[in-house]
Formats: C-alpha cells, sequence, structure tokens
C-alpha cells in the first residue's frame, strides 16, 4: 500500500501545481527538442561538411557556454529592476528561435558561430528570469515539486531532442540541413506557448523596489543561508563535469558508436523520471536529507564508472548518474529560490548560475587533463573526492543551520 499511497501522493501534487509551472516546463521541453536536434548533430557537421578542426569545434562550444553563463547574471538582475520576469524571458527565448533558421541556411563556418553565439545569449538572457519565475508562481508547499516538475519536463526535451535527430537522420537519408530545419518547429512553438500561456503574477503590494540588484549594498541582503547554498552547490559543481566523459567511458567498453547518443538518452530518461519524485519528496521532509542522498549517488557512479571493465557496468554507472541528477539540479534550484528575498530572485539565480556554471567549467577542463594524464579511472576518482567534500559540506550546513531545507507543507 506505501507505495501505491506514494504514486497517489505525487499524481495529487501534479494537480495542484499552477498551470503557469506547467506552461513553463513545456516551454523549457519545446526549446530543448530543438536545440539538442541541432547540437546532437553539430560537432560532426562543422568537422565532416564545412571542415572545422577539432580545436575549432572546442573553441566554438566553450566561448557558447561561457557567453552563457555570464549573461545569466545580468538578466537575472535586469528582472529584479524592472520586476517583470516575463519579457525577458520571451527576449530570451525568442532570440533561441530566431537562430535556428540559420544553421541549415549557413553556408560558412562564420554563420554557424554567429547562430551560436546569439543562441546561447538567448540561453542566458532567460535562464535566471525564467527560474525566478517559477519561484513567484510557484506556492512555498510546492516549490519542490514545481522545480522538479519543470525540470523533468526540460530534460525529456534533452533526451528527445537526439532521439529524433536520429531518426530523422534515418528517414532523411543523412540530411543535416532537412533535420535542422525541423529543429524550427518546436522552438517558436515554444516562444508562442510563453506568450500565451504564461501569467506572470502581480508584483506584491509594499515589495521593495531595487535599483542596483549586484550593488554590495544588495547583494549582502541575500544573506548566509543563500551563500551557504552557493557554495556548496559550487563545490558540489567541481565534481559534477561534462556528461562527454560519460560517452568517451562508454565508448571504451565497446559501445558501437551508432549507440554512442543512447549514454545521454538513457541518463537523461532516469534524470528526467528522478526530477518531479524527489521535488515532491523534498516539499515533504528536509530539502538537505534529499540533496545528501544525491551527493552519496554521485560518489556511487563515479566509483563504479571508475572500476568497471564492461558495457553492463558502465551502464549502472550512467543510471546512478540521471538519479543523481535527478535528485540535485531542481532541489538547489529550490533552494535558491527558499533563501533568496523575492525582489532579488532574479539576480540571485543569475549568480547561482554564474558560479555554478564557471565550476563546471573547471570542473571538465580538469577532468580532461586526469584523462590525458593518467586515465579514466583517475577523472572518475578525483570526481568522486570532490563530491565527498561536498557531501561534507552539506553535512555542516545540515547541522549548522537546521532550519535550511526545512518542510513548507501545509
Amino acid at each position: 500500500m506505501k507505495p501505491a499511497g506514494a504514486v497517489a501522493r505525487g499524481l495529487a501534487r501534479l494537480k495542484e501545481i499552477p498551470s503557469g509551472i506547467w506552461a513553463l516546463g513545456f516551454v523549457s521541453l519545446l526549446m530543448d527538442v530543438s536545440s539538442e536536434m541541432i547540437h546532437a548533430l553539430l560537432p560532426v557537421y562543422l568537422v565532416t561538411a564545412m571542415g572545422a578542426s577539432m580545436a575549432a569545434v572546442g573553441l566554438i562550444e566553450g566561448i557558447a557556454e561561457a557567453t552563457a553563463s555570464i549573461v545569466k547574471i545580468f538578466s537575472g538582475a535586469i528582472s529584479d529592476w524592472l520586476g517583470k520576469r516575463k519579457l525577458l524571458a520571451v527576449i530570451g527565448y525568442g532570440l533561441a528561435a530566431i537562430t535556428k533558421p540559420v544553421f541549415p541556411l549557413a553556408g560558412t563556418i562564420g554563420w554557424v558561430v554567429a547562430a551560436r553565439f546569439v543562441d546561447r545569449i538567448g540561453k542566458g538572457i532567460r535562464g535566471a528570469p525564467r527560474d525566478a519565475l517559477v519561484a513567484d508562481i510557484a506556492p512555498a508547499h510546492l516549490r519542490g515539486a514545481s522545480f522538479g516538475l519543470r525540470q523533468s519536463l526540460d530534460t525529456v526535451g534533452a533526451f528527445l531532442g537526439p532521439a529524433l535527430a536520429i531518426a530523422l537522420m534515418a528517414i532523411t537519408g543523412g540530411s543535416f540541413t532537412a533535420v535542422f530545419w525541423m529543429a524550427v518547429i518546436p522552438a517558436f512553438l515554444s516562444v508562442g506557448l510563453l506568450m500565451l500561456a504564461v501569467h506572470e503574477p502581480e508584483r506584491p503590494a509594499g515589495q521593495r523596489k531595487i535599483r542596483f540588484p549586484l550593488g554590495l549594498h544588495e547583494l549582502r541582503k541575500l544573506g548566509p543561508s543563500y551563500w551557504l547554498v552557493v557554495a556548496v552547490a559550487t563545490l558540489f559543481a567541481l565534481a559534477r563535469f561534462s556528461e562527454a566523459f560519460l560517452v568517451l567511458r562508454a565508448k571504451m567498453v565497446g559501445l558501437p558508436l551508432a549507440l554512442i547518443p543512447m549514454v545521454l538518452v538513457v541518463m537523461n530518461v532516469v534524470y528526467a523520471l528522478a526530477a518531479f519524485p524527489a521535488g515532491v519528496l523534498s516539499d515533504r521532509t528536509n530539502r538537505i536529507n534529499v540533496l545528501l542522498i544525491g551527493f552519496a549517488l554521485l560518489i556511487a557512479a563515479d566509483v563504479w564508472l571508475a572500476f568497471s571493465d564492461g558495457l553492463l557496468g558502465v551502464t549502472i554507472g550512467i543510471i546512478l548518474w540521471g538519479l543523481h541528477m535527478g535528485l540535485t539540479q531542481g532541489l538547489l534550484a529550490t533552494l535558491v529560490a527558499d533563501t533568496a528575498p523575492a525582489e532579488l530572485r532574479g539576480a540571485a539565480f543569475g549568480l547561482f548560475n554564474l558560479l555554478g556554471g564557471l565550476a563546471l567549467l573547471a570542473a571538465s577542463v580538469l577532468a580532461g587533463a586526469l584523462w590525458d594524464a593518467a586515465g579514466a579511472q583517475a577523472t572518475f576518482l578525483a570526481g568522486a573526492g570532490f563530491t565527498a567534500l561536498a557531501l561534507l559540506g552539506l553535512g555542516v550546513v545540515r547541522w549548522r543551520a537546521p532550519a535550511l531545507g526545512a518542510s513548507h507543507r501545509s
């Protein structure tokens, strides 16, 4: 009866979640489908069809992701200053949508680079205001479930996109251009859904107006609990290097090249299935306790991936990695919403995303250097070590600030 009761409670939570959260989740899903259809093929397209070097591909991707991380902090702060989130979200998603037709039309690498750059600017503009908008719409006792649902739907897009790209490449006889044109459709549907179905709540009467969201005076108002969350999340990001290393690990144990995209499909399916239940659970208990489990799962995944020498073992490691993502990413965002003042949520999410993005970039560079110098085992064991440090930090937070992450259920 207990599992049945848990399922019933989860379904009840789904019905309670505001329609605006559902809409934002499907906005993320559609844009992720579009982006991943292109990004899953783009490195191969650049090298085989446009003659780019691997170094050029790495430079393009590095500049694109760094741009997105930097823009997030400013867009979040601007949304606090304006007291409006949806406008910036529409601009961000709109920029991403209008770049999509450039990929099939591009005749030179320069056009592809420009489109990728503008696309990532759009991602940076929309990220923090969208997360702040989720926090503004979600009732406190459903905040974990709301962030979990949006994260789950976003992650569905992350595996549907590559899966559709694989299928369309087979149907079209390997036509990159045809797949890129098909990716335009969900991008524009995403923007239309955001404009029509998401309604921003009115600014609460008496809420303090913000002049300089990134000024020292305002940053101090974020409070010690927020900075504790950001510190632990940043340390944790140093352990959570790029999923590209999961792909490389699977290739090492003999996964055929044609099936390589299945690594990220499996990881994202598990991630999507875990994120919403994790959010519901965090609303009913202390969020820190759920995060402790998520951190422990990453240690297990790293150790498994370090010592497994067969495809089955690596698959188990990939599944554990997906579980850890489901139990951590939405919850960390929920804790930012819990701890940041409502009028500063945009800047709070911007800083959180910027520091996490920079840490993830550093982690991926370190992981690559370790892989070249000492092999895959050293890379994954280093990840386990960093995670253990983050787990200790989270334990200290749990001990020193027992009220942080406490249940908000009614």
